[in-house]
């Protein structure tokens, strides 16, 4: 299915504006990294949408303690590491908690990484490669995988296709293009009991999670 929507996150009042927007990061070579939010087809946002991320924005390798240096720039932070390789990042407070219609509360945690070298799962919700700068991924929640689960693809072309994970949570991409993928899942949880967010008891957790990568 062509333009689908990348984000389905809530059944709330908040799902409008969550399904309008995803944040994704882009790395070119060992430089900074570039924290995005907005329309992943390549219409991020400006100004205050992206100033407004730095105070939550973790950007990191494979240690979350070691986090890189945040700067606002017009449409992107800008996120300078110390080591190469794969960078992933965490925001677990773009939206304070909603209510739902069930009457309970519920938040979003986004997840992205750029790159495809490291066929290990860092991050709570990420999509790995099967096998390094392969084809071939696997959508994993807490170390398993998530079979039929949709992954949306945008290609350098622009064009977005839905997939669908297979039993071992895995998906091939047909790749014939050069330049840059971006790959966009998401996933719905109940909470731990005593989960809280920006001091909200928390019912259920929305997870998205972005896989930015470039095809030479």
């Amino acid at each position: 299915m062509l333009k689908k929507s990348l984000l389905a996150l809530v059944l709330s009042s908040m799902a409008v504006a969550a399904s309008a927007h995803e944040l994704w990061i882009e790395r070119d070579g060992s430089g900074p990294v570039r924290v995005y939010v907005g329309h992943a087809e390549g219409h991020p946002d400006k100004g205050e949408s992206v100033a407004k991320l730095e105070a939550n924005t973790k950007v990191f390798t494979t240690d979350a303690k070691q986090l890189a240096k945040l700067a606002v720039k017009e449409d992107h932070l800008e996120a300078t590491l110390a080591t190469q390789g794969d960078a992933r990042m965490v925001n677990d407070l773009v939206w304070n908690p909603w209510k739902t219609k069930e009457g309970g509360y519920q938040a979003a945690i986004f997840t992205a990484r750029a790159g495809r070298t490291d066929t290990k799962a860092v991050l709570d919700f990420e999509l790995v490669p099967v096998a390094a700068n392969g084809n071939t991924f696997t959508l994993i929640y807490k170390g398993k995988p998530l079979a039929e689960s949709e992954v949306n693809v945008i290609s350098p072309e622009k064009w977005t296709k839905t997939f669908t994970t297979d039993s071992e949570g895995r998906i091939t991409l047909p790749i014939k293009e050069k330049g840059r993928f971006i790959l966009v899942g998401a996933h719905n949880v109940d909470a731990d009991k005593g989960t809280e967010v920006a001091g909200q008891k928390i019912d259920k957790l929305s997870y998205t999670t972005a896989l930015s990568f470039v095809a030479e």
